[in-house]
C-alpha cells in the first residue's frame, strides 16, 4: 500500500524483478506503466520511484466485495491453507497460580489456535503440565512442615502456591531446606510411595484450580501431557542418544549432546545422579506428539527466556534423525511487566490471573454503572465479563509479541484509543445502526462515493489479506492494528455521513455497507477470542 493514498490504492515494488532484469527497479517502474493499460477495475497506472502504483474502481470494488461478505459472512476472511498443526501453549508449574505472564501466553496461543483455524488449518491446542521437579518439591516440603495435612480452603493452585513462597521465605534463614526438596525430588525419581502420592494429591488441587480460570478465560486443550509421567521415557531417549553414539558425557557423568555444528552451546540431557531435565522430556514429547496427531507443524508458544532451549532441542531432534525436526516451531513472546515493575513468584509479588481478570472486570463494571445505570445488575456483571476480558486479552495481544510490555489495567479498559472495549464499542454501535432501519435487498454501489466510504470498502477487501499474513507470520497483533484501523475509520464515517436519511437509495447502500463493517468487526475479534457484543 503506498504511502500517501493520492499515489494509489496499491503499489507493487520493482526490486525483485531488477536482480532479474538487470535493470534499476526505477527504470521497471516506468516501463511497465506504459505497457499496462487501465481496464474496468483498474482506472490508473502510474509509476513512482521504483513503485508500479495502481487506483482501482472503488464502485467496481464495492460491488466486488460487499457482496461477497454479505454471502460469506463467517467466512469471509477464511483461507485455504489444510496443513494438520499442533500448538503448546500455556505450560504452568504446578507449584503456583497461573499469572499475567500465563494470561499473555494464553492470550497468543488462544488467539492463533482460532486464527490457523480460521485458516483452514486442523488444530490441535495441548498443554504441558511442568508436574514434577524441585519447584514443585519446594512447595511440597512447605505443606509437610507447616500444613498440617489440611485441605484448601480456598482455589487449589492459590493454596499450594502460598506454600511455595513460605518456602521461599523460610529458605532465607534456614539453609538446610534446599537440601531437603532435594531428597524430596530423589525420593520422587526413585518412586516412593509417599512422596508420589503427595505430589499427586497437590497437585490435583492444583489442576481444579487452573480449570477454573481455563474456563473463564475461554480456553480448552484438546490433550495435556505430564511431566511426571513422561519425564522417565525422556531418560530412554538420552541413554539410547549415548548408546548410539550421538551424546557423549562429561568428565562429571552427565549426558551431553555436543551441539557446536549447529553453532549452539552444548546440552546436557541427563544430569550425572540420573535426573532429568526439561530437554530430558521435550526430546521424548516431541516424538509422543508427532506420533499422536502426525503434524505438519507443531508451534511451541513460549517465552523468550527459552529461545536458546528451543534451539538446542531442535537441533537435539534432528541429531536423533527426527525427520519431522524441520517442522517445528518455537513462537517466543517478550516479558509481561507490571508499571510497578518485574514479578517475581518466589518473593510473592506475582500478579495472579485471577487478580487480574478480577481487577479489569471490576473496572469495566464501574464504566458500565456509569453509562447504562438502567440495565440489571445481573445485565451489568454480564457485560463487565465480556468487556473486561476482551480489554485485557487485547492488550496483551496488540503488542508484537517478540516484544517485552507493560499491562496497566486503567489503560487497557478504556472506551477510546487502541483498546479491546473501542473496537467492542464500534462494532455495538454498526448493530444499534441496523436496528433503526431496514436493509433492502438491491443496493446501487455508485452511490458510496464519499472518500471516507471508499476508503472502508478498501479496508474490508483487505482483510482475507491480513488474515493471511497473520497465519503465516504468527503475528496476532497484525489483526489487532487492522481492526483499530478499520473502527477509526467506521467511526469517521459514521460522524461524517448521514446513515439513516430521507434518501432510501443512499441509505439503504450505507446501511449494506455497515452491517459488511459490523461483519468484518466480529469476524476479527471473534479470531482474537474476544465477543463482539451487539450491545454495550
Amino acid at each position: 500500500v503506498p504511502p500517501d493514498q493520492k499515489l494509489g490504492d496499491y503499489a507493487f515494488p520493482c526490486f525483485t524483478l531488477a536482480s532479474k532484469l538487470k535493470k534499476s527497479p526505477v527504470i521497471i517502474a516506468q516501463e511497465l506503466a506504459k505497457k499496462i493499460k487501465s481496464t474496468q477495475d483498474i482506472t490508473s497506472i502510474n509509476a513512482v520511484g521504483p513503485y508500479l502504483n495502481f487506483t482501482v474502481n472503488k464502485s467496481a470494488l464495492a460491488a466486488s466485495i460487499l457482496p461477497e461478505i454479505q454471502k460469506r459472512k463467517q467466512s469471509y476472511g477464511t483461507q485455504n491453507q489444510k496443513a494438520n498443526i499442533v500448538i503448546e501453549y500455556c505450560g504452568p508449574n504446578t507449584n503456583k497460580p497461573l499469572h499475567l505472564g500465563h494470561l499473555r501466553n494464553m492470550s497468543l496461543g488462544n488467539a492463533m489456535c482460532r486464527i490457523l483455524e480460521f485458516s483452514g488449518n486442523k488444530i490441535h491446542p495441548v498443554n504441558i503440565i511442568n508436574d514434577r521437579g524441585i519447584h514443585i518439591c519446594q512447595s511440597m516440603l512447605a505443606y509437610m512442615k507447616w500444613g498440617k495435612k489440611a485441605v484448601p480452603s480456598e482455589k487449589g493452585d492459590h493454596y499450594v502456591g502460598d506454600f511455595y513462597v513460605m518456602y521461599a521465605q523460610k529458605a532465607k534463614v534456614d539453609e538446610s531446606l534446599e537440601k531437603q526438596a532435594q531428597e524430596l525430588l530423589l525420593k520422587f525419581e526413585q518412586k516412593d510411595k509417599a512422596v508420589t502420592s503427595l505430589l499427586k494429591k497437590m497437585n490435583s488441587w492444583v489442576l481444579k484450580g487452573f480449570n477454573e480460570t481455563y474456563k473463564r478465560f475461554g480456553i480448552e486443550f484438546e490433550k495435556e501431557y505430564f511431566e511426571s509421567i513422561h519425564y522417565e521415557k525422556g531418560k530412554d531417549v538420552a541413554k539410547a542418544g549415548l548408546k548410539n553414539k550421538i551424546f557423549t558425557k562429561n568428565d562429571k557423568g552427565a549426558i551431553i549432546a555436543p551441539l557446536g555444528k549447529y553453532e549452539l552451546s552444548d546440552k546436557v540431557v541427563l544430569r550425572a545422579d540420573g535426573t532429568s531435565v526439561y530437554i530430558t522430556q521435550d526430546m521424548y514429547l516431541a516424538e509422543e506428539r508427532f506420533k499422536d496427531f502426525k503434524f505438519d507443524k507443531m508451534i511451541y508458544v513460549v517465552a523468550s527466556e527459552q529461545e536458546l532451549h528451543f534451539k538446542q532441542l531442535f537441533a537435539i531432534l534432528k541429531m536423533l534423525g527426527q525427520t519431522w525436526a524441520n517442522r517445528l516451531h518455537h513462537l517466543s513472546y517478550g516479558l509481561v511487566n507490571l508499571p510497578t515493575g518485574r514479578m517475581k513468584s518466589r518473593e510473592g509479588t506475582v500478579v495472579d490471573a485471577d487478580d487480574i481478570m478480577d481487577e479489569v472486570v471490576a473496572l469495566a463494571k464501574s464504566e458500565v454503572d456509569k453509562r447504562y445505570e438502567k440495565l440489571s445488575e445481573k445485565e451489568k456483571s454480564k457485560r463487565a465479563e465480556l468487556i473486561g476480558l476482551g480489554a485485557l486479552k487485547f492488550f496483551l495481544l496488540k503488542t508484537d509479541a517478540s516484544r517485552d510490555m507493560i499491562f496497566n489495567p486503567e489503560e487497557s479498559i478504556q472506551f477510546e484509543g487502541e483498546t479491546g472495549p473501542y473496537l467492542q464499542y464500534a462494532h455495538a454501535r454498526a448493530c444499534s445502526i441496523l436496528r433503526k432501519a431496514k436493509m433492502q435487498k438491491s443496493v446501487s454501489f455508485n452511490l458510496l462515493r464519499e472518500p471516507i466510504e471508499q476508503q472502508l470498502v478498501k479496508s474490508l477487501a483487505d482483510f482475507p489479506k491480513v488474515i493471511e499474513q497473520t497465519s503465516t507470520q504468527y503475528k496476532p497483533h497484525i489483526i489487532c492494528h487492522y481492526l483499530l484501523n478499520l473502527a477509526q475509520s467506521f467511526n469517521e464515517f459514521y460522524h461524517s455521513q448521514q446513515v439513516i436519511s430521507d434518501n432510501k437509495d443512499v441509505m439503504n447502500a450505507r446501511l449494506y455497507l455497515v452491517d459488511c463493517v459490523r461483519q468484518v468487526l466480529a469476524n476479527g475479534l471473534t479470531v482474537l477470542g474476544i465477543v463482539a457484543p451487539e450491545e454495550m
